[in-house]
């Protein structure tokens, strides 16, 4: 079985290796930004993409299932306002 990183060069293994060591804190502005972004869209089309983005985000942050069920749930940017004070 092959190593995929050998694929890289060391530059690439570098960036993908911090990437993956931030990636709680960049799921954590993800998340920030979507309340930002839910608490001004009036349009429902993109309030269903941006929570099925919160969505994402929530599990890449190992949020308990159902506390990502309740905010799904009840659609209010305040309990996802909650999540990111959480990890403060």
């Amino acid at each position: 079985m092959s190593n995929p990183m050998r694929d890289y060069t060391p530059y690439q293994r570098g960036i993908i290796k911090r990437y993956y060591e931030h990636k709680p804190d960049l799921m954590l502005q993800k998340l920030s930004e979507l309340v930002s972004d839910l608490m001004v869209t009036d349009d429902a089309k993109k309030r269903t993409r941006l929570w099925s983005q919160a969505e994402t985000a929530l599990k890449n942050l190992k949020v308990p299932s159902w506390r990502i069920a309740r905010i799904l749930e009840s659609q209010d940017p305040n309990l996802l306002a909650e999540v990111v004070k959480d990890f403060f």
